[in-house]
């Protein structure tokens, strides 16, 4: 399985974003049998919405796709950490293992600042590996940030 496949689908959804005015974070969901089931990208400005992340909109699709909300067996590749809501919302899902690219140390959810799989008792577990194509994610993350200072 190359990562760095999937994870470059979720550059080229983040560089969408950055070109509307949003933060550039790109989510793919990916079956077991290496299908992609869903991309977005963050559209929180355009659509005024707080939970318009990119995770959340590719597990909408992703869900919709698959015919269930229970997205067992699939995986997740987005650029940046997940946030609180969206690492408890890939939890719900039932998603097996998120490949994210940059780590959040400001609001990542997977490790950097609180680590969401390791709630005792929960019924779900949920793989994570990140430093992703890091470089490159991380990167236009920063380029976006400059544009606006």
């Amino acid at each position: 399985m190359n990562h760095n496949v999937y994870m470059s689908v979720a550059l080229a959804a983040a560089r969408r974003a950055f070109a509307r005015g949003e933060v550039p974070i790109g989510a793919v969901v990916v079956t077991g049998s290496n299908r992609i089931l869903a991309v977005a990208e963050n559209s929180r400005e355009h659509g005024k919405d707080p939970t318009g992340h990119a995770e959340i909109a590719a597990l909408k699709k992703a869900a919709a796709r698959w015919g269930d909300w229970r997205l067992y067996g699939c995986r997740i590749y987005v650029t940046l950490e997940p946030c609180p809501m969206c690492a408890g919302a890939l939890l719900q899902a039932r998603v097996k293992q998120v490949f994210y690219g940059a780590a959040d140390p400001k609001a990542g959810a997977l490790g950097s600042v609180i680590d969401l799989r390791k709630i005792p008792g929960y019924n779900h577990q949920l793989e994570a590996v990140g430093g992703i194509m890091a470089a490159q994610c991380s990167s236009l993350l920063k380029e976006f940030f400059k544009t606006l200072r």
